[in-house]
């Protein structure tokens, strides 16, 4: 078989565009029934049967709905050419009826309720303006359908028999009996086609109901409900949804504002403009599925934001491009948290943008997530190019200016309260991560400019994250209480109860927890650097190797493992923050002096440690050994310093400032 071109590829995946759109554009009517049944009100002083009764219309338009809603393409395409040939069947029938009983052909007046003339007025016009679109109706009816030839005929005589009758001036009641009998064949044959159409529904639905309890069985309720929102497109159907009711809306009120001010120009005032935009923005969230629709609109922007930002400062991280997840998440949780679709029009426009104003400082956040790996690595690695520098810096400033200005105007033209007080401080713990970003990027800029092992960068940069961290747990703990407030004084809910469990947990109580745990483990490093052996001085110079982990030469000392390995202080101390094994032998380094027996191994070139004599037991016991364990440990420990080479290679190369940020990295 010949292999398909690029030219017909291109094709193909333009036909699979074309489908999978016109399949998102089929399931879009089906949140508009679901919006209107959820938007209807019924009248509660009717009686009880007719209230029960609009009930159970409603519940089984959203059942039907949804069903129609998940229904793979196939089956939706069909579902929608049975509608369609169903449609056409009744609108024939409302045709004839009308054409036959309540048209004067031979009248001077034939208007449609808008004074607008649909059809011609004269009598063999009209006819055949009939006859074709009777013609097109049976035509399209046996094609949806799938009519046999000599049976689609029939129909389409069927359709064409009352117009006969008025072409041939029948009387009145023996053109009723003909327009009976026509719509009786018809809705006869309709039926007729859904029994048999009925076998293929059956099977349909059973093996549809056999694979959802499969994958139920075997995956479970989460994955099932992830994978039929990505089988059905169900952000792009929210997106065309909201986006479509919100242009219909502005067409609307645009032909209501023409109509108001008596003009036949498309332009309107700057203050019409502004009443239509609020308008729009206050219908946009009025229902559940609107606020989902919306959401799913802040996803694409917020999405193709962060695809930007990445390519801006030059980053490939994936964990990075979620930011398209994050916003309409967090969006739809204020939604809902403060009852924005069920607000009144003027409160739910002021409460909606305090939410956005929440929401930006919340993706000013994330994005600084996005850019200070970027400053890290930049400055880690020592790259020298300000085009590569410029970006990263660029948005770190705006990252800084943004929450400022904005503070500045909201402080400006509203008083104080507990949302303003939120979002200002969200604004000054953004203002503090770029601050503690930017030093920890200067300091590392400090140390690859001059070119010196900096033993205390690692302090300095821990001093400058902790204080960081400890400030923004200050912000979290303020928060909280502001979150406290709010709920006891203003607008408890159970939904904003449960943000603030999580709030307490993830932003309070886990970062304490990690906090603490980076304390001890650089407290517990230092003991175990304090306990090694230290050379200095002329030592060093007997000492002709370089540090395994950063490949720099010992200048001012060494420290020894238990194992007569050595390594710098700071680099051994980065290394123990991981595992406390050695580098090169992955031996225990922190060892108590009763359990000490390795001394005799080698070291990173079989170099003894000036001053440092054998242990005697440990040589009576190598001694009684005999010269083939000697050999066997020759070999081992040759192919063991290869293999630890060549395994640490990713760590060796980088040097003491690479080895500092991945720690920090660590530690974030």
């Amino acid at each position: 078989m010949a292999a398909v071109g690029p030219p017909q590829q291109q094709v193909r995946m333009a036909q699979q565009q074309v489908w999978a759109a016109l399949e998102v554009a089929l399931r879009v009517p089906c949140l508009y029934i679901i919006d209107a049944i959820f938007n209807s009100y019924y009248d509660s002083s009717q009686s009880r049967f007719c209230i029960g009764l609009q009930i159970f219309l409603r519940l089984l338009g959203i059942v039907v709905s949804s069903i129609v809603l998940i229904l793979s393409q196939r089956s939706l395409f069909k579902f929608y050419m049975y509608s369609s040939a169903f449609l056409l069947a009744a609108t024939s029938v409302l045709v004839n009826y009308y054409a036959a009983l309540h048209i004067d052909f031979y009248g001077a007046y034939n208007t449609s309720a808008f004074g607008i003339e649909l059809l011609p007025r004269k009598g063999p016009s009209l006819w055949m303006a009939l006859i074709v679109l009777q013609l097109t109706f049976g035509i399209g009816y046996v094609t949806l359908l799938q009519i046999q030839s000599i049976y689609s005929q029939l129909m389409i005589l069927n359709i064409l028999v009352p117009i006969i009758g008025l072409i041939t001036e029948l009387p009145l009641h023996i053109r009723e009996t003909v327009v009976l009998m026509s719509s009786l064949i018809l809705i006869f044959n309709t039926v007729l086609v859904l029994a048999v159409k009925l076998k293929w529904f059956y099977y349909s639905t059973r093996y549809v109901y056999l694979l959802v309890r499969h994958m139920y069985r075997i995956y479970g309720l989460q994955l099932l409900m992830e994978d039929t929102w990505k089988r059905i497109r169900f952000p792009d159907i929210l997106r065309v949804f909201w986006l479509t009711r919100i242009t219909a809306q502005a067409t609307v009120l645009m032909y209501i504002l023409r109509m108001a001010n008596e003009t036949e120009s498309f332009f309107i005032s700057w203050d019409d403009f502004w009443d239509v935009i609020c308008n729009l923005i206050i219908s946009g969230c009025d229902s559940t599925l609107t606020v989902l629709g919306m959401s799913a609109v802040i996803s694409s922007i917020a999405h193709y934001l962060g695809l930007g930002i990445l390519a801006f400062i030059g980053s490939t991280e994936e964990d990075d491009r979620r930011l398209g997840f994050v916003a309409p998440v967090l969006f739809f949780i204020l939604a809902l948290q403060t009852g924005l679709s069920g607000l009144r029009p003027e409160e739910r426009l002021i409460r909606l943008s305090r939410n956005m104003c929440l929401l930006l400082t919340a993706v000013l956040h994330f994005i600084h997530g996005m850019t200070d790996p970027v400053l890290m690595s930049l400055s880690a690695s020592h790259v020298s190019s300000f085009h590569r520098h410029f970006p990263v810096l660029f948005v770190s400033a705006c990252l800084f200016i943004l929450p400022v200005l904005l503070s500045y105007v909201l402080w400006h033209h509203y008083a104080l309260n507990t949302w303003l007080f939120a979002v200002t401080a969200f604004c000054v713990e953004l203002c503090l991560k770029v601050i503690v970003s930017l030093t920890v990027y200067t300091l590392f800029m400090i140390d690859g400019y001059y070119n010196v092992l900096w033993e205390k960068l690692d302090d300095y940069v821990y001093f400058v994250r902790s204080t960081g961290n400890i400030i923004e747990f200050i912000f979290g703990v303020v928060m909280f209480g502001n979150g406290a407030y709010t709920m006891m004084f203003e607008s408890g809910s159970k939904i904003r109860a449960c943000m603030m469990c999580l709030h307490a947990y993830f932003n309070i109580y886990l970062q304490v927890k990690n906090g603490w745990k980076t304390f001890m483990n650089r407290r517990t490093a230092v003991k175990k650097i304090n306990s090694l052996p230290e050379i200095k001085g002329s030592h060093l110079q007997e000492i002709d190797d370089v540090c395994a982990i950063c490949y720099h030469e010992f200048t001012t000392s060494a420290r020894i493992t238990p194992c007569n390995h050595y390594f710098h202080a700071l680099c051994l101390r980065k290394w123990l923050y991981i595992q406390d094994t050695c580098p090169m032998c992955h031996q225990k380094v922190y060892i108590e002096d009763e359990i000490k027996d390795n001394s005799n191994a080698s070291n990173n070139n079989g170099f003894i440690a000036p001053n440092e004599n054998p242990n005697p037991e440990e040589a009576l016991r190598e001694d009684a050994a005999g010269s083939d364990r000697e050999l066997n440990e020759d070999d081992s420990t040759d192919c063991d310093d290869d293999a630890q080479r060549e395994r640490n290679g990713g760590i060796q190369h980088t040097g003491a400032a690479a080895a500092a940020a991945e720690f920090n990295d660590d530690t974030d």
